[in-house]
């Protein structure tokens, strides 16, 4: 049970809310009895700070055009300075409604037609929608799946990388922490990755909404710190969006140093109305950066026993399911390839047979494929309960694929 003021075993539904990950069970699951721990967003309600900034904001009446106030970005550069160490210079910054916005600004404004991109696979789904989408070439710098201590984990493959930079690539994509994998990348391992691109005049777009999702002792390191080293040229992309589940909201950050490409960005934003701001993002990123830090460490506290428990039972009563223990993010990822189902195999069998639905790996890219990724932020109850109907599924007598 909890023991913090927030009642994180609270289950508060989420049904016809509008919700994506809550309703649309019927048309992608085929059933209403299907679990949904899919959908990177978390099933508790947001710090009261954030939910009473947001209503007094409704209360207004008036929900007109938004500027950006100063208060909007001094409120995230103060929270960097305090939670990470980290100095962001006000004029670097860009707002966006999204990272994945800011995905595919960037690939368009640092790429030519058909030019490629670097991406290190298994990796979030967008960086190959954005990709494929702008007319880019995918290429791929696969992570490498080691075993450590009994546990499996990913590294850096930079020989590999090498090869990419060597062929003319000049754009990589950094996701830091790694979803799906919860790799909280070091500074070491970023200082190697950062010194590599910049000897090729590399710039690397850094990924970092989970950035604040990290356990102790591991320690989150901005790439900003390490690439301003090295000279490596870089865009590190944040939000208060996964970190206090605002998702909701439309409110990101770009930090932009390079100014030319800062003007590029600001003018192909004003091109598509981009600049405008969502109504309720500014009182609600406020609130969440200003007024939700203790929240933030007792849900972090919530996962890490969540993850704990899923991990000690998947372990205890699937010995064949090899999970990868996060050191960041809300999101754990199994390796399932012992089972040999093939992708579409593996998903029906999750909808019909065990009546959950994960993220069948593949999705994160022919390097995911075997895997499942479970969002483990929400109730506990919830999540063992999905836990038991995989795991029950999986000890049946006849497996109908394996």
């Amino acid at each position: 049970m909890s023991t913090t003021p927030y009642d994180f075993d609270r289950i508060h539904p989420r049904r016809h809310t509008a919700s994506y990950k809550w309703d649309q069970l019927t048309t992608l699951f085929g059933s209403e009895e299907v679990l949904p721990l899919w959908v990177a967003d978390m099933d508790f309600p947001c710090a009261p700070a954030i939910v009473e900034a947001t209503v007094r904001r409704a209360q207004e009446g008036i929900y007109g055009y938004t500027i950006r106030t100063p208060q909007w970005e001094e409120a995230m550069r103060q929270w960097y300075v305090r939670r990470h160490g980290w100095t962001i210079a006000r004029p670097t910054i860009v707002t966006s409604p999204s990272v994945v916005t800011s995905l595919a600004l960037l690939i368009e404004q640092c790429t030519p037609k058909h030019g490629s991109v670097v991406l290190q696979s298994p990796v979030y789904h967008p960086f190959y929608e954005v990709i494929a989408l702008h007319g880019r070439t995918l290429q791929k710098n696969p992570l490498r799946l080691i075993e450590d201590g009994g546990m499996i984990r990913y590294v850096m493959d930079l020989v590999h990388l090498e090869t990419l930079l060597q062929g003319g690539a000049r754009l990589v994509l950094l996701c830091n922490p790694h979803n799906p994998g919860g790799r909280v990348w070091t500074s070491a391992e970023l200082t190697a990755f950062a010194t590599l691109c910049a000897a090729y005049d590399a710039r690397v777009i850094s990924d970092e909404i989970h950035g604040d999702l990290v356990f102790s002792p591991q320690t989150y390191t901005p790439f900003a710190h390490v690439a301003s080293c090295v000279g490596c040229r870089y865009v590190s992309l944040v939000a208060a969006t996964k970190t206090f589940n605002i998702p909701g909201v439309q409110s990101s950050f770009m930090v932009v140093p390079d100014a030319s490409l800062r003007h590029a960005l600001t003018q192909r934003m004003r091109a598509f109305s981009l600049h405008m701001h969502n109504f309720f993002a500014q009182a609600a990123t406020i609130a969440a950066y200003e007024a939700g830090e203790a929240w933030l460490d007792a849900v972090l506290a919530y996962i890490a026993t969540n993850l704990q428990e899923a991990i000690g039972y998947l372990r205890q009563h699937a010995p064949q399911v090899r999970p990868m223990p996060p050191e960041g993010t809300y999101l754990l990822w199994l390796d399932m390839r012992a089972y040999d189902f093939t992708t579409a195999q593996i998903t029906q069998w999750m909808y019909r047979q065990a009546k959950v639905a994960f993220n069948e790996g593949s999705t994160f890219g022919e390097d995911g494929k075997g895997f499942v990724r479970i969002n483990c932020a929400c109730p506990r109850a919830v999540l063992m309960e999905a836990v038991h109907r995989f795991v029950r599924a999986l000890s049946a007598e006849a497996l109908p694929f394996a």
